[in-house]
């Protein structure tokens, strides 16, 4: 009986070993299958987030563009204050030379007709 128990073992341990053996003989290919699928599904999803993050660099990289472009524009503005403050006081110095050349010319043309006409006097 001790032997037939031991069969009996023996038999049970080599049927686990067997499946144990068959499980890891083929388990590698069930994982490869499994990973193949797995890209299968989800490479065409990848496609379309690449192109899209290609796209939308490009869209970032043109509004960079634009505001670097804004930028240098209005610093350009401000570096060039210093020429509107000349520009406006030589206007200002302008009206007032204009103001002046009036204000003569005003006093040339009543400082006539205040003399008296010759050969009136």
């Amino acid at each position: 009986m001790e032997e037939a128990e031991m069969q009996l073992k023996v038999k049970k341990v080599t049927d686990k070993f067997t499946e144990s053996l068959y499980v890891l003989a083929n388990e590698p290919s069930v994982a490869l299958y499994r990973l193949q699928e797995h890209v299968r599904r989800s490479l065409p999803e990848l496609a379309q987030h690449k192109s899209d993050m290609q796209s939308w660099e490009e869209q970032s990289q043109g509004a960079i563009y634009t505001v670097e472009y804004a930028c240098s524009a209005i610093k350009s503005m401000a570096d060039s204050s210093v020429y509107f403050r000349s520009i406006d006081s030589l206007l200002r110095h302008s009206i007032a030379l204009r103001e002046r050349l009036g204000s003569a010319q005003g006093r040339s043309t009543i400082a006539p007709q205040s003399k008296n006409p010759p050969g009136t006097s």
